[in-house]
């Protein structure tokens, strides 16, 4: 699932992901992830982190404690955004996201990152 509220952003990220035969379901703001999430399991979440409604570490402690009231595993999330400084990465996994990537994308890093969380594809 890819959050994020940007259309250009979304256009890239999607384009880039089936070409290598991804599906990608778009959630435009965390609330939307929230929704998005309990109708189904994913592979992993890409989250942006500055949205509107909800942001993307408010999303991720509500899916967090989604997986846990509905005894799911733990989807990797992902922070995809453009907030770059050393302790942006660290507030990030501080509210439970996996990895960290910075924008702009880069198809090559987030592969890197699926190998290195165990995503196959």
């Amino acid at each position: 699932m890819l959050v994020e509220d940007n259309l250009l952003n979304q256009r890239i990220v999607t384009f880039s992901l089936q070409k290598y035969n991804h599906k990608v379901v778009i959630a435009n703001n965390g609330l939307e992830a929230i929704d998005r999430f309990k109708e189904g399991d994913y592979d992993a979440v890409l989250m942006d982190i500055m949205m509107p409604y909800m942001d993307g570490l408010e999303a991720t402690v509500k899916i967090r404690e989604l997986e846990n009231e509905m005894e799911r595993e733990r989807t990797p999330i992902i922070a995809l955004t453009a907030n770059t400084m050393d302790n942006d990465r660290d507030k990030c996994i501080s509210y439970g996201m996996d990895e960290f990537m910075a924008k702009p994308f880069d198809i090559e890093k987030l592969k890197q990152i699926f190998t290195d969380l165990e995503i196959v594809k």
